[in-house]
């Protein structure tokens, strides 16, 4: 795999704050908290897996029961 291949599976802080639409110190705010996606620290630098990202979604999705 090329390093541009590998750099693309992984999401910064700012591309995941783009990626769900809230602002970046949301996510410094989630990591402090630990209640957002799973942070991997490469070096002094945070990058998140996509899939990660996405499994954290599915968890935080609620479900509706239908009221009849």
């Amino acid at each position: 795999m090329t390093e541009p291949a590998i750099r693309a599976q992984l999401m910064s802080v700012e591309d995941l704050a783009d990626y769900l639409g809230v602002p970046v110190g949301t996510i410094y705010q989630w990591n402090h908290h630990g209640t957002g996606p799973t942070p991997i620290k490469v070096g002094r630098h945070v990058r998140y897996r996509p899939v990660g990202v996405e499994r954290w979604l599915d968890e935080q999705a609620t479900t509706r029961t239908a009221t009849r």
